[in-house]
Formats: C-alpha cells, structure tokens, sequence
C-alpha cells in the first residue's frame, strides 16, 4: 500500500514541477571560446551562405521560355550518283514527316543539319533479289516462302531463289529496286561545308511571378549588327547566330568527324536573373556539350541518321525515286533558369531560422559542459536547483 501511494506521489510531482530558465555564468576561457566560436559559425552560415550567396532573402521562379531557329548555308558537292550539285536550306533538312521544315522560323527547341548520305538513285517497283544475310540466303526455290515478309529485310519474297552474284545466292523479293548498298558513310562527308552553315536562335522568356519578360536578342542588337554577327565568347558573346563549327568546337568535338556518322549536340542557354539589379544584367550564358554517346568501347549504331526519298515519274508514268540515307547532326536547344526578387516572407523566414540556430549553440555547449568538462559534477549542481513549493514549506513550520 506504501510502496502504491509512493508512486503516486512521483508521478505527480513531476506533472507538478515548473521549470523556469536560469542564467548561469561560467568564467571558463575554454567553454567561452568554444561558445563564441560556435555562435560565429552559425552567424557565418546565415549570412554567408543563407543570405549573401543563395540569396534567401529573395522570392525565387523559374523561367518559361520558347525557341524558334533559322538555319542559312549552301554546300557544294561533287557525287558519281548526282554530279555537281548545290545544297541550300531546302535540301538540307530533314523531311517533314520526321521535323518540321527548317528553312521558315518554327516554335521548335530542336534543328537538324545534314552532313553526310548514302545515295541510292533511279529505285522502281519490281522484282530483284535481297542483299546477303543469314536468313536471306538460300539454296533452292524451296528455302524462300513466297509472300513471307521479314520486318528486317528489304521487300516481300516471291519463293524464288536467285543469284546475287556469281558465288551467292539470295531470296528473290519484291521491293524498290536496285537495293540499298550496304557500305560505310562517306568519309570525309560529303556536306562537310556545313560546319560553317549558321543558325539564328531567338528564345524569349518569362518569369511569370514577377511580370517579367525578355529575349536573347538584347535591346542594344540591331538589324545592321545582325547582319554580319557571329558568336564568339570574347568578341560578340551577345550575337544570337551560331556558326555550326564553332558549337562543335566549344564541346571539344572535331565537326568533321562527327558529320560522317552524325551525332546530337546540346545548346544550353541558361538565365539566371537578380531582379533586385538592373535588367540589363540579365542576360542569356550559352555552353555547349555533345548529348549522344561516343563510348568507343560501345560504338555499335553510333551517330544519327534517318532515311527518305525524293519521287519522280518518268513520261511513260513509271514511278522511280532515290533513296537517301541521311546522316547528320541533331542541335537540341535547352534553356534553363531562375530568376530571385526580395520578398519579407522568405527574409523574416531565414532571419528566424537563424535565430533558431543561435539557440541551438547554447544547447551545444550545455551538453559538453556537462558530459565533457573536468568539473561537470559541479556544473550540474550549479545549473539545476530544486526549489520547493513555499506554502507547503509554511504550513509545515507551522
């Protein structure tokens, strides 16, 4: 029955104690130190970091932007297939049912150049037989099923086995005849004028919270400057129109390497905007890196390329067209940003927050005070006092 009350009498005594803050000064070179250090640590983070270097004192948006680009150039070449032949805007760019158009300005973050093409001209509808493959290769009429349509190989199948050449002999199919040449692309390329085609890129952005809008086209740009700018980080770093050979180049990319097999290039434009400062400091920084992967250890289907063709009829109303494997060089257009104004929410925020944090520098030093020091027992004695309740005390002298 004791021993219950007892408990009793613990248990209320702790839900009754009052707990009231009490200053206790320690004359310690060591633990003032350590105190003072600490407590210039926070303030250093605060205002080093919180405020001066990630801005908290500011409201943050990110940016909303759209690209439109325009390539020019014209390339010359020399081809057994084609001749001598000029190469403009018009026929340079990928076809419509794979990008859209380049030669007109298109809301499109991408453009693609071609550099290089294997060239298979005067295709008709008819019957020939298929290149050489394992599984295209026969002896007899009987290893090649008529009508079978293999999504790897060049046309339908007839069920006839004919020769390819004097030593090989294939399955006969019905496709666009001749074939494609199985042959490497062209080294050099053939569009190898083309590292030096140009693109104007125009981006406009917008930070929204802020009611703020700009583009890369600066206002000190003007047609005139347009006219003969180009891109260069130490003469015209605000010049919208890029030389194609001058983006490879930046990524540390040889143009006429990459143009044989193809490749996809990144343009980053980022903006990173203080509208604390003038807007004129608010300006677009362009870097550039290659995006595909040029592992040589892993360069199975390396490069970029796509097929199309161009389609004629002939005065007899036969259909006939040429087949061009094209090969060439995807620019990606990124734009990336953040924009900061101040704001008294995010300041008073972080100002709190780092009182809080001077708060926890007096917690830091209780705790090696009393776990580390020599005298802790005798700190602690100094720092807890237990007072009883006065009336009670009164009562009892009574």
């Amino acid at each position: 029955m004791s021993e219950s009350v007892g408990c009793c009498d613990s248990v209320s005594q702790c839900f009754f104690d009052y707990y009231t803050s009490k200053i206790l000064i320690i004359r310690s070179k060591k633990v003032g130190t350590l105190n003072r250090f600490t407590q210039a640590l926070v303030i250093a983070y605060v205002i080093g970091y919180v405020c001066v270097y990630n801005k908290g004192y500011q409201d943050t948006d990110t940016v909303l932007s759209s690209v439109t680009t325009k390539v020019k150039g014209i390339a010359l070449t020399n081809t057994s297939e084609l001749g001598e032949r000029i190469w403009d805007v018009a026929d340079y760019i990928i076809p419509p049912q794979v990008v859209r158009r380049l030669d007109e300005e298109e809301e499109d973050g991408s453009f693609f150049v071609l550099t290089n093409m294997i060239i298979t001209t005067n295709q008709t509808q008819s019957k020939c037989a298929e290149n050489p493959t394992p599984a295209s290769t026969c002896t007899s009429h009987r290893d090649c099923k008529r009508g079978f349509n293999d999504a790897r190989g060049d046309g339908v199948r007839t069920g006839r086995c004919v020769s390819y050449s004097a030593s090989v002999k294939t399955c006969e199919v019905l496709s666009w005849c001749p074939l494609e040449k199985i042959v490497d692309p062209p080294n050099p390329p053939l569009l190898a004028d083309a590292e030096n085609f140009t693109v104007l890129i125009k981006n406009n952005i917008r930070y929204p919270k802020f009611n703020f809008n700009k583009r890369n086209i600066l206002p000190n740009i003007n047609s005139s400057y347009l006219t003969h700018c180009v891109f260069s980080r130490k003469t015209d770093p605000d010049c919208p129109i890029f030389r194609l050979g001058d983006i490879v180049g930046e990524a540390e990319e040889d143009f006429q390497i990459m143009a044989v097999h193809g490749g996809v290039m990144g343009v980053q434009i980022r903006w990173d905007c203080d509208l604390d400062m003038p807007q004129s400091w608010c300006v677009p920084r362009y870097t550039f890196r290659r995006l595909d992967n040029k592992d040589p250890d892993n360069n199975v289907a390396p490069g970029y390329n796509f097929r199309f063709a161009k389609y004629y009829k002939n005065s007899d109303g036969t259909e006939t067209r040429t087949l061009i494997k094209g090969y060439g060089i995807r620019f990606d257009v990124m734009v990336f940003g953040q924009a900061g104004k101040f704001n008294i929410i995010p300041t008073l925020l972080n100002m709190g927050a780092g009182l809080a944090l001077l708060g926890l520098v007096n917690v830091i030093c209780d705790w090696i005070v009393l776990t580390f020091m020599k005298r802790k027992q005798h700190y602690k004695e100094q720092k807890y006092t237990y007072v009883d309740d006065f009336g009670l005390l009164h009562n009892e002298d009574k």
